[in-house]
């Protein structure tokens, strides 16, 4: 397994606000990803996590601020070279189930191929010898994320929680120095959930990336985060350790409604 040397650069978030028809989504969020650590963005439905997400990958731009990765300005970048930068996505929902896991994975090594269209199609001896390369760089991947002796599985036939870690895996195979993972654990049981746990302290260890994660299961946030960033209404309301988040009262506010709003009630 090929292991990062050196850590992954930083991500740094600077006060990034974006509009959708007069709708403020995210008013001047700023936060900062640390090399190597796992970082998630937490807060209510409707709190901006999907839209800080779709900026960071290139999916959405902002109105004003800026989205750097090390000394490399993403603000305005298209996602594909956001993505040859270091930055690979999953998605909440599972993108396709078409052919088998090793499909699938090389479709994440497509953009690290030097072969060009010509030289590809005449199957060159340098081309053949990428392409075994990148098989087996796949392979070791798909190993890594527990998904081995799925290697030529048809992913149709997987389980949910398989399906969902070949979309984990296929963003790997990209060889990020930052994965943004959006609700990897969505719609598993509990058996899934921790077995996706596991996987992602696997994966951190192995090729020392930082992750963002985007996540509404609060046990796996508190067991994975270094740092959360609190998210509501479009504005960061806290930053911290999880417990430090976790007993905030601008966070217990918006996730439970204490407070202000009870005071007002009674």
């Amino acid at each position: 397994m090929s292991v990062r040397t050196t850590a992954p650069p930083e991500l740094a978030v600077t006060d990034v606000t974006v509009r959708f028809a007069g709708l403020t989504a995210l008013d001047a969020v700023s936060f900062t990803v640390a090399p190597g650590s796992v970082h998630a963005l937490i807060g209510p439905n409707g709190a901006g996590k999907s839209t800080c997400f779709n900026v960071l990958s290139g999916l959405c731009r902002p109105a004003t601020g800026t989205v750097r990765l090390g000394d490399a300005d993403l603000t305005r970048l298209a996602p594909h070279r956001i993505a040859t930068l270091g930055m690979a996505r999953t998605f909440q929902n599972i993108v396709t189930t078409q052919g088998t896991v090793a499909d699938n994975l090389m479709l994440g090594r497509h953009a690290l191929s030097r072969a060009g269209f010509t030289a590809s199609a005449l199957r060159l001896p340098h081309v053949r010898r990428e392409q075994r390369a990148h098989l087996a760089r796949a392979r070791e991947i798909a190993e890594l994320t527990g998904l081995g002796h799925h290697f030529d599985s048809p992913v149709a036939l997987l389980s949910y929680g398989d399906r969902k870690r070949v979309e984990f895996a296929r963003a790997l195979c990209l060889e990020p120095s930052v994965l943004l993972l959006d609700e990897p654990v969505a719609g598993m049981n509990a058996a899934e959930r921790a077995r996706t746990v596991e996987v992602v302290h696997a994966v951190r260890a192995e090729l020392g990336l930082s992750v963002v994660l985007v996540e509404h299961d609060m046990g796996l946030v508190m067991r994975l985060a270094d740092e959360v960033t609190v998210l509501d209404f479009g504005r960061a309301i806290a930053h911290g350790t999880p417990d430090e988040v976790r007993g905030d009262p601008e966070v217990l506010r918006a996730y439970l409604g204490t407070g202000a709003e009870q005071e007002d009630a009674a």
